[in-house]
């Protein structure tokens, strides 16, 4: 058979053909003798050494090609047309001005009493006649005053669980305000973590090395892609005003592009998953802005909503809740999504006879069973993050129907159910995908790749 047949140009130099490519849908007639770089076969003769190959139909990879060429297209557009000028409205003046934080170490705690508020009420709503209100006397090791010593006010809650001499903290210089004869004044902030999140983060960057190595440096490489457009993009688009539902698609699909290529390579597999990564993403933003609006979400249910709400001059961050869900569904979306194309890619490889209904449902027996196991990372990821509030509501004894409608719990159940249905629908659709991809090509022997053993690869 010519090689044209089987993929033309694109079949490896010396391979031997082993699946015959057919009709989408219909099965494939087996070679008994697959030609070799050595010759023909010979009956009986040991397995030629390499591995199966998948060679594309030129249709097949002009299409995909085309389709993620028109997604990267929209999606930078996007990221252009909305990038933020720079200028956030409706600032205090304490965030125009800048604030500075420097780190320092507690030289001494003292105690003293001062007239309670309603921020001190008891559990059983009085307001305490005397409360605690501690100081700490600090030494300060950063900034324009480093070597000296300052007072500030430190909450009673973190002196009740601990603030030892000798700790590191960090506090806040405010500047001198002259118009309001303010003179330069220093605040707590929280304790110093620089040194012990170094140690965690750096324990992780070389697990990931050690295990996974090169793929482990390109996932590690897609994080830092991510958090760049996140800080550097996402989050100031979205305190200028713009439409968080194209802000965050905008650049969830330009992260997911550049990550699922960087971590599995520039491929037809890659290119199936990134397909169904951005539908479940297109579906979960649809989705996500209907049930925001319809459960009334509007992102106050905690205390730093309320400060955020003060920071920007924003009544309603439901732009947030909204931009904060389809953000969430990106990791386990592209977890599922590849998965899909690598297992249909598998079993193509393996089967060659195998038709477009037949990798279909083999794809989805896998893709319902990891379906299962990623829908309980996602509740109890949310569960875990939702624990402090489940504790307050459990300790104030109040009834059920009354607890998941609370804000905090009802915004945690949206944030569950949309990335679920993200989900379910971008499995199939991937699975499909896949199949339709890899149906029309040609399997064929490549003896320079290296042999893989039986198996899932991603």
């Amino acid at each position: 058979m010519p090689r044209s047949a089987l993929g033309g140009a694109n079949a490896p130099r010396g391979a031997g053909v082993l699946c015959e490519p057919g009709p989408v849908g219909g099965g494939r007639h087996e070679l008994a003798e697959a030609p070799t770089a050595g010759g023909a076969a010979e009956p009986g003769a040991e397995p030629p050494a390499g591995a199966a190959v998948l060679v594309h139909t030129p249709l097949v990879r002009r299409v995909l090609v085309g389709l993620v060429l028109a997604l990267a297209s929209l999606s930078v557009g996007g990221v252009l047309a909305l990038w933020p000028s720079g200028e956030l409205a409706g600032a205090p003046d304490s965030v125009e001005r800048g604030v500075d934080v420097h780190r320092a170490s507690v030289l001494s705690v003292t105690q003293a009493s001062c007239p309670g508020t309603s921020e001190d009420r008891l559990p059983d709503g009085t307001v305490p006649l005397d409360t605690s209100c501690p100081t700490a006397l600090l030494q300060l090791e950063e900034g324009p005053d480093a070597g000296g010593t300052t007072e500030v006010p430190v909450p009673a809650q973190v002196v009740r669980g601990g603030l030892a001499v000798g700790t590191d903290v960090e506090v806040a210089l405010y500047p001198e305000d002259v118009s309001a004869g303010v003179g330069a004044t220093y605040v707590w902030v929280d304790f110093s973590r620089t040194l012990p999140l170094a140690v965690v983060v750096g324990a992780f960057v070389l697990v990931v090395l050690a295990v996974g190595r090169w793929k482990g440096l390109a996932a590690l490489g897609g994080l830092v892609v991510a958090y760049l457009m996140i800080v550097g993009f996402i989050i100031p688009a979205l305190l200028e005003g713009s439409s968080p539902v194209l802000v965050t698609l905008s650049a969830a699909t330009a992260i997911m592009s550049v990550v699922l290529y960087l971590a599995h390579g520039f491929s037809m597999k890659t290119t199936a998953a990134l397909l169904g990564t951005v539908l479940g993403l297109v579906l979960t933003a649809l989705m996500a802005r209907v049930a925001v609006g319809a459960v009334n979400l509007r992102g106050l249910g905690n205390e730093d909503a309320y400060y955020l709400t003060t920071m920007t001059g924003e009544a309603d961050l439901s732009g947030l809740v909204l931009a904060g869900m389809i953000v969430a569904g990106l990791g386990v979306l592209n977890d599922v999504t590849i998965t899909q194309a690598s297992a249909v890619w598998e079993f193509r490889e393996h089967s060659p006879a195998a038709s477009f209904r037949q990798l279909f449902g083999s794809g989805m027996r896998v893709g319902r069973d990891h379906l299962a196991s990623t829908i309980y990372t996602v509740a109890f990821a949310y569960a875990g993050a939702a624990l402090p509030t489940l504790v307050i509501i459990h300790l104030y004894q109040q009834p059920f129907g009354q607890v998941i409608t609370s804000s905090g719990i009802a915004e945690e159940i949206v944030r569950t159910a949309i990335g679920a249905v993200g989900l379910v629908v971008a499995i199939p659709f991937t699975t499909a995908v896949a199949a339709a991809a890899v149906v029309s090509a040609a399997v064929v022997l490549d003896p320079t790749a290296p042999a893989r053993a039986p198996g899932h690869h991603h």
